[in-house]
């Protein structure tokens, strides 16, 4: 018979309820699906942080953070524990001086492979090699990569709060993997540009003056639908952190194909008849 009594560690205190949280949606096993976001998550849990890692994958898939935004100087969240006032939680990753994304974006531009992809909202397996070429790396590599603070009292730094913030984040890079730039500090407009291969410019024959003819009626332009639906949209990429049943671009798809459809009546009704 043991001499310590049954019940010597007291169990742990379940959190707060919280209504509306932002829920992953792994329910179990690993989370993140794409290499990249598997990248992300190995690095958590590359720490060595024990029994906060599965406290913290508990705590994503309750729904126990309350907000997350990826913001130019890391991520802020808030995260409700056993407290009742949530707790703050900042995440950031070492970002990127100028001269190196300017080297960055020259070595993605010389590979052709790398443009398509990105621009089809995927990232190059090798990708690595381009930030290598300029002396950094787009993963964070060791603990010291990525700056963490949560205004909890535990003393370990990672906590659990944190951990449930990064595994969310890992999943949100799932759907867009730009957010993995904008940890390092390069927003998605400047992406695009920096890395689009410009065209030769065409030579064209000079024009030759023609006889003054009357001026043609205009013609009302052909309404034609676009070839993807909600492409503005889809354009600007997606909602981050949405957890609808269905992404939210084709949620509102209905709603786009409602509005082209109005705009298609109203044109064809206030354009001038030709004489």
């Amino acid at each position: 018979m043991s001499k310590f009594p049954e019940n010597r560690f007291p169990a742990p205190k379940k959190p707060r309820p919280v209504r509306g949280g932002i829920k992953a949606h792994s329910k179990r096993g690993t989370f993140g699906e794409r290499w990249w976001a598997k990248r992300w998550i190995g690095v958590l849990e590359g720490f060595g942080l024990g029994a906060r890692l599965t406290r913290g994958r508990s705590y994503a898939r309750r729904g126990q953070v309350i907000e997350i935004a990826i913001e130019p100087d890391g991520v802020r969240a808030r995260v409700q524990g056993t407290r009742t006032a949530p707790y703050d939680v900042a995440i950031q990753v070492t970002p990127l001086d100028a001269a190196q994304w300017r080297q960055v974006a020259e070595n993605i531009a010389q590979t052709p492979r790398f443009v398509a992809l990105l621009l089809n909202g995927e990232i190059p397996e090798d990708i690595e090699a381009a930030f290598q070429a300029a002396n950094c790396t787009l993963f964070p590599e060791a603990i010291a990569d990525v700056h963490t603070e949560c205004s909890c009292p535990d003393w370990s730094n990672p906590c659990k709060h944190v951990a449930a913030v990064y595994y969310l984040i890992g999943e949100e890079f799932d759907r867009d993997p730009f957010l993995l730039f904008a940890l390092r500090g390069i927003e998605r407009d400047a992406i695009l540009p920096a890395i689009a291969i410009e065209e030769p410019t065409r030579q064209t024959a000079p024009m030759q003056p023609e006889a003054a003819s009357p001026p043609a009626a205009v013609q009302r332009p052909p309404l034609e639908r676009p070839p993807v639906d909600a492409w503005l949209l889809r354009r600007t990429g997606r909602f981050p952190f949405w957890h609808g049943a269905v992404p939210l671009e084709n949620a509102l798809s209905a709603v786009y194909a409602k509005a082209g459809e109005s705009a298609a009546t109203l044109l064809a009704e206030t354009w001038p008849d030709p004489d």
